[in-house]
């Protein structure tokens, strides 16, 4: 060895003798010996036997074990460039070098944290839905899902750390409100969990039934993904920031794309609608290029099912929505480019200066790049005409809504599924929506008016056909009592069976 290789070696173990002495090395020496070698029994009860014995297990050419060793030994989820670092090293200097040197560099904020490897289970990632009660699109599919896959099958709720730096189980208060109950006081085992148990997935289902845009949860997850041994699978909502970007937040393109990352090497992608898998297809033959064959893809279409409002709750939203004597016209939807909401203010505008009397309700919040829409409706509201734009608004006032409303716009430039337009026509409420993509999907089974979005005349020649046109309104109104039904229970089952139950794990290598 050179001097500079002598020097480096006693830096080494210096620095070792320090982390020798912690307290939770030898439990995660013990837990990594057991993961290497499930057939074995730890039997060194010193931090220098059990480094010993976790060397002889450690296959230096296997990435996935590699993997397993730095996620363990950190308490923390690598990325893809640690693994093959590490790998390299275990190559030319062997098991013990890369134990070493991930020893050497155990964070000192991992302090105390128990690492808890995860075999043969089924771990749904629900980072978002667990620590916020907003209902975004998103994320009552999310929930809609992950309820019933809790209630129907055993199913461990996960969710990332503060940084993303690695996975731990959500605690009572946060699996009852990703499960919309009211959260019971917390156990001591549940705040135990929260603080100081770390989970490693290996060997086990790994389910991502929401958008992960977060870097450095997505850069980790795709080492997850690669390295684990583990059946990885997710939702496609869609590929919006690709096909869209110029409509999203200036960060969300780029974002997506490491989120995409990771998905290119899962195995299966459940789409939500037959636009989003085409846009999928596409993604995936892009991605053939750089030698990758990415997911297998199915669709499994999202179900509405309609929540008839009360008459309380129906007398409450028309005298706090509804403007008397004067049809109501809906639109539903946060306000970011892509919803068109723009358009809809134009078209309601000239028909408006048309001397047509209605009112115009949006419900959603302000998105980025909203601040034009705000702007217009100011102006529209100082002219003294009927618009308003309602946020917070519930879902029992959102479905008494769509029930009073004489129809609902929903001209968006791109959707993976849209769900205004499938909630409107649940409940047999004609809509005004985009002739193409999920859209006209869905609309095409009856009750919708299909027009060209980016054609503003068209928005305002349909929602004057369903104010003036009884004949019309009523033939859609038909037309939408006579959609087949789709539940919820039937989505829940059908993406379990496809993500979960017939995703078998992959081989050993």
């Amino acid at each position: 060895m050179s001097s500079r290789g002598r020097l480096l070696d006693r830096s080494i173990r210096a620095t070792l003798g320090r982390r020798l002495t912690r307290p939770d090395l030898a439990p995660r020496l013990t837990v990594l010996v057991q993961a290497l070698a499930p057939d074995a029994t730890p039997t060194a009860r010193t931090v220098a036997g059990l480094l010993a014995q976790a060397s002889a297990a450690l296959d230096v050419h296997d990435a996935s074990q590699v993997w397993l060793a730095l996620s363990v030994i950190a308490a923390r989820l690598p990325n893809s460039a640690d693994v093959a670092a590490a790998r390299r090293r275990g190559e030319l200097h062997g098991a013990r070098a890369v134990l070493t040197a991930a020893i050497n560099r155990m964070p000192l904020d991992s302090a105390g944290l128990e690492v808890e490897v995860a075999a043969g289970e089924v771990l749904v990632d629900i980072d978002h839905l667990a620590q916020t009660t907003l209902m975004t699109g998103i994320q009552r599919v999310t929930h809609e899902t992950v309820t019933r896959w809790y209630r129907d099958h055993q199913v461990s709720l996960v969710r990332w750390t503060d940084g993303y730096v690695a996975i731990r189980r959500t605690t009572a208060d946060e699996t009852a409100r990703a499960l919309g109950t009211l959260p019971p006081a917390p156990s001591p085992d549940d705040r135990r969990r929260s603080r100081g148990t770390v989970v490693i997935p290996w060997r086990s289902h790994v389910v991502l039934p929401e958008v992960a845009l977060d870097i450095p949860r997505t850069s980790r997850l795709l080492a997850l993904v690669l390295h684990s041994r583990c059946a990885t699978a997710a939702i496609g909502f869609d590929l919006v920031p690709l096909t869209s970007s110029e409509t999203t937040a200036s960060n969300v393109p780029a974002d997506f794309m490491n989120g995409l990352a990771a998905i290119r090497h899962m195995h299966r992608v459940a789409t939500i609608s037959e636009a989003a898998h085409l846009e999928y297809d596409g993604w995936r033959t892009m991605i053939t290029s750089i030698g990758v064959q990415g997911p297998e893809v199915r669709t499994i279409s999202l179900p509405v099912e309609a929540s008839e409002p009360t008459p309380e709750q129906l007398e409450a939203a028309r005298q706090r929505y509804c403007v008397p004597t004067v049809p109501l016209v809906l639109c539903v939807g946060s306000h970011e480019p892509r919803k068109n909401h723009l358009s809809v203010l134009h078209a309601a505008e000239l028909l408006w200066r048309r001397g047509l009397e209605f009112s115009l309700l949006f419900v959603g919040g302000n998105a980025w790049k909203s601040e034009r829409f705000s702007e217009r409706l100011a102006e529209l509201q100082a002219a003294g005409r009927p618009v308003e734009s309602a946020r917070g608004v519930g879902d029992d006032a959102l479905w008494a809504l769509y029930r009073l409303a004489r129809c609902t716009v929903f001209p968006s430039l791109n959707e993976g599924f849209g769900l205004p337009v499938a909630e409107s026509l649940a409940i047999g409420t004609p809509v005004v929506t985009s002739d193409f993509g999920s859209m006209r999907e869905i609309g095409a089974a009856g009750g919708a008016l299909l027009v060209d979005p980016r054609d503003d005349h068209a928005i305002a020649s349909a929602i004057m056909t369903l104010l003036t046109d009884d004949s019309t309104h009523a033939r859609l109104v038909r037309e939408a009592a006579e959609r087949p039904s789709r539940r919820w229970d039937t989505y829940a089952e059908e993406t379990w069976d496809y993500l979960v139950r017939t995703n078998p794990l992959p081989r050993s290598t």
